[in-house]
């Protein structure tokens, strides 16, 4: 595959932000649900505390909106200023209408078209790089791609293997024309789907409908083999990272920022090894926050926006189940000034 390129204005982030729940929930909190300890989580995970929301009231959509509207007031924009918004999410508030919708309605975009993308912890890569296409495509100015999951509405407080891992979240970021060489510069996306059979969700879909037989099973919280998701992660995250900097030239010198997907530090530390970067380098929040799947990497951008300057060279990578996977090289596009 050949490395992107475009004749016209490229698709530039203009703006970033982000939500989490107030409410903390510590890896000692946990020990209440599960047989663990902070040391057995941290050192197989990277994980201090998550946010969860404990509102069985709120959903997605209702953390999506925090982040949206919080994304127009620092860009002084109105709702019905955005042409598109995607949301990329794992859990949906149901599964039509579309979340993407419900966020439009709820934030008054009466001009946006909306529709969710689903591609596990890869879809903010996956929305990211759709948006892209349709800003260089002339079809659209002002993009919202918004990453949002409340994985507690899909978690097994007690499965030891997956009950620590996740937490809720959701960030937003604006994509817009940029004329100066600025924004999305390549992007590389990669699925393959014998992952179903290692990290899902059974329950729910037309395959295995809702059903008592299905919630007596557990069949609709998210399920994982660990080992075998962990073995493909590191290569696939690693790999693709490498090789976006690969095709374009680009060395660990030419990078000032690394944006990981935030499932796990040691997979993190793998993927910034293969790209010979050295920690400093790296976006790495998991430790509070935890998983929070599609949020992970506009949270990140968020906490670091004020460290960025434009140009600066950022490689995004994530890894997801399905599987799915990707990288994407930008050129950070503004200066934070407040």
């Amino acid at each position: 595959m050949a490395p992107h390129t475009t004749l016209g204005p490229r698709a530039a982030i203009t703006g970033v932000h982000a939500w989490v729940p107030p409410h903390v929930v510590t890896n000692q909190d946990l020990t209440r649900y599960i047989d663990t300890t902070d040391e057995w989580i941290y050192t197989r995970s990277g994980i201090r505390e998550r946010r969860w929301l404990n509102d069985d009231t709120l959903a997605t959509s209702d953390m999506a909106v925090e982040a949206v509207r919080g994304l127009l007031i620092k860009k002084n924009l109105q709702p019905t200023d955005i042409d598109l918004l995607i949301c990329c999410t794992a859990t949906p508030d149901m599964l039509f209408p579309a979340t993407a919708n419900i966020i439009t309605d709820k934030v008054g975009a009466v001009n946006a078209v909306g529709y969710d993308l689903s591609a596990a912890c890869s879809g903010f890569l996956y929305g990211l790089s759709t948006a892209t296409a349709f800003i260089e495509s002339g079809r659209f100015r002002r993009i919202v791609v918004v990453g949002a999951d409340k994985m507690t509405s899909i978690l097994n407080l007690e499965d030891r293997a997956t009950a620590f891992l996740f937490g809720d979240g959701a960030g937003a970021v604006l994509v817009e024309p940029n004329t100066e060489g600025l924004g999305v510069m390549d992007f590389l996306l990669k699925s393959d789907g014998s992952g179903r059979n290692y990290l899902y969700q059974k329950g729910g879909g037309s395959l295995n409908p809702a059903s008592h037989r299905s919630v007596d099973a557990r069949e609709h919280y998210v399920h994982q083999e660990g080992k075998t998701v962990f073995k493909f992660a590191v290569t696939g995250m690693a790999d693709v990272a490498a090789e976006i900097m690969e095709r374009n030239g680009l060395t660990a010198d030419d990078i000032a920022w690394l944006v990981p997907h935030q499932a796990n530090k040691r997979i993190i530390d793998a993927t910034r090894d293969r790209a010979g970067l050295p920690e400093s380098k790296v976006m790495v929040n998991i430790d509070r926050y935890g998983n929070t799947t599609n949020a992970t990497i506009p949270l990140c951008l968020w906490e670091w926006e004020k460290q960025l300057h434009p140009g600066d060279n950022l490689i995004l990578a994530a890894f997801g189940g399905g599987f799915t996977w990707g990288s994407i090289w930008l050129k950070w596009a503004y200066e934070t000034t407040n």
